[in-house]
């Protein structure tokens, strides 16, 4: 099923232009390239700056998914409580700090 390009607006307005300095290729189905271009579109951007804005931004959030999270009071307290006072070393955690890593071997 071929999907003809949609017509791009005639007046568009462009962010500054950075000199990029790295390429990324990809490869898409038919579809997946005409709804993107439609969405690029839709905001008035080219396809390339919406293509890599959104890629940014889905990078920044996983990112920040495995750093950053977020508490209640109550649970921030406990959190930090666990924090400042562990458990004693069990026998498997004394075992683990006391091996040679496989890079040192």
């Amino acid at each position: 099923m071929e999907h003809a390009a949609p017509e791009r607006p005639k007046t568009r307005t462009r962010s500054p232009r950075v000199r990029s300095e790295a390429n990324i290729h990809i490869r898409a189905t038919v579809q997946t390239k005409h709804l993107i271009d439609t969405a690029a579109i839709a905001v008035g951007k080219s396809l390339s700056e919406f293509v890599l804005d959104s890629a940014r931004q889905h990078a920044i959030d996983v990112l920040l998914d495995q750093r950053l999270f977020v508490l209640d009071p109550e649970k921030y307290d406990a959190f930090i409580s666990a924090l400042d006072n562990p458990p004693p070393a069990g026998a498997k955690l004394k075992a683990l700090m006391t091996r040679k890593p496989l890079w040192q071997k």
